[in-house]
């Protein structure tokens, strides 16, 4: 069971606020974390400039682009749209320094990076966030070495540690276990064609979680002219190529859409998401079936998603194998159903931000509902919902749970909110917004 963390006690605690009426808003949101961090990598390993239009602007994000300034690329602000976020135009990296490289809490900054400082020439070091420490490395490690990098860590498989880069990488043939992560498949494949013989990966073990993913991978790599293999199930190849400068717009970010379209189906209201993708390789889409599975009018056109409900909220029993980042807003929807609930496929949330089984299972507990934690899951029996002080453990959708249980949990008040940061800074204040527009935001 984790502990709350002790590094966020001085931190500003948010009273969040009850729904009063039902909520009615259109919340446009910046763009995707996962796309913004692949289009940063693959334009920093480009032969010629990009421009990425809307990226998201978070610590995420932030992290990226300095570590990939300190390798040598460009990471430069340009004209962009408005409010949402000026564009960077991205000059590609000369890899040609050894560096410190600050991870924070952001899995993709810690594994997709070593596999681009082994074709950098010099020492590159990662560490990160005390949090950070236990999040597992292993395999990506243990793949570069066999690809022909140089890794040194303290043998546990995790931050912090040093890829001696020396300006190339031999890559070929690379079995692993990527069932605790497809951030680990993303990672290898993304500097893949810069390495002298490509690389293929083939995944042994328990099946991958969020897959989508990794097709936001093959896919963003395609959009760059790499020639990528993915017909066999559970093998990747890659060839050596050059990797195409790229002018692309990213997509909202789906997964933190999911709060706000919650509380559309929990206040009896409706919430329009702009520019929702006809077409997505972000696993976060998979919230448009949950919510209307769970009660929810869902309705996708040509200027976005709209969701709206009656209040009431049906339990539901999903897998969210390929969604797990969905599970907190989830679990806190299902904690606020009018029957039980069970989330499935999700054993590998224990390595995320924080161990999120057992957070949403003490949280809630805390609060009056009932929860047993699975070997890959949940099971939630709503119940008297009391309010308190709801832990986040430095994870962002945690704060985005106590957000949804607060909306029919008077009294109830999230710890450093200030964390959702990691993917979007904006979280409070399009809350308030959406709930309480005109209230107190302390």
């Amino acid at each position: 069971m984790p502990s709350p963390d002790p590094s966020h006690a001085g931190a500003v605690d948010w009273s969040t606020p009850p729904a009063t009426r039902p909520v009615d808003a259109e919340v446009a949101l910046p763009g995707s974390k996962s796309l913004t961090n692949r289009f940063l990598v693959l334009a920093a390993l480009a032969n010629s400039p990009s421009r990425l239009r809307r990226p998201l602007r978070s610590r995420d994000t932030l992290l990226m682009a300095q570590a990939l300034r300190d390798l040598g690329a460009g990471v430069d602000d340009a004209t962009g749209h408005g409010a949402l976020a000026p564009d960077w135009v991205v000059t590609p990296a000369t890899l040609n320094r050894g560096v410190d490289v600050d991870c924070g809490l952001a899995g993709t900054v810690m594994r997709f990076l070593p596999p681009v400082a082994a074709l950098a020439d010099g020492l590159v070091t990662f560490d990160g966030d005390v949090q950070a420490r236990v999040r597992p490395m292993g395999p990506v490690l243990a793949a570069l070495r066999v690809l022909g990098a140089t890794v040194e860590d303290e043998g546990r498989g995790t931050l912090p540690f040093t890829v001696h880069g020396t300006g190339s990488v031999p890559g070929g043939d690379v079995t692993l276990d990527a069932s605790s992560s497809s951030q680990f498949i993303s990672a290898l494949l993304l500097a893949a064609p810069r390495y002298d013989r490509g690389v293929t990966i083939h995944h042994v073990g328990k099946p991958v979680p969020s897959e989508p993913h990794i097709e936001m991978t093959v896919e963003t790599l395609r959009d760059a002219g790499a020639i990528v293999d993915d017909g066999d199930a559970n093998t990747w190849r890659v060839e050596p190529s050059e990797i195409n400068g790229l002018d692309v717009q990213v997509e909202p970010d789906l997964s933190n859409a999911a709060p706000f379209l919650a509380a559309a189906l929990l206040t009896g209201g409706r919430v329009t998401v702009p520019g929702w993708p006809q077409h997505t390789t972000q696993a976060g889409d998979a919230i448009r079936d949950i919510l209307d599975a769970m009660g929810a009018d869902v309705s996708l056109s040509r200027e976005g998603l709209t969701v709206s409900g009656n209040g009431e909220v049906g339990g539901i029993d999903v897998d969210l194998h390929d969604a797990s980042e969905l599970t907190p807003v989830v679990a806190a929807l299902a904690a606020l159903a009018d029957s039980p609930s069970v989330i499935r496929g999700v054993a590998h949330i224990r390595g995320h931000e924080t161990d999120r089984l057992a957070a949403l299972s003490r949280e809630l507990g805390d609060r009056g509902v009932t929860v047993t934690e699975t070997d890959d899951g949940l099971r939630i029996v709503p119940g008297a919902l009391t309010g308190g002080l709801f832990h986040t453990y430095a994870d962002h959708r945690m704060v985005m749970a106590g957000a949804v249980l607060g909306l029919r949990t008077p009294g109830l008040v999230v710890e450093d909110p200030g964390t959702v940061a990691k993917t979007l800074p904006e979280f409070v204040d399009l809350w308030h917004g959406l709930v309480d527009p005109g209230g107190d935001r302390s």
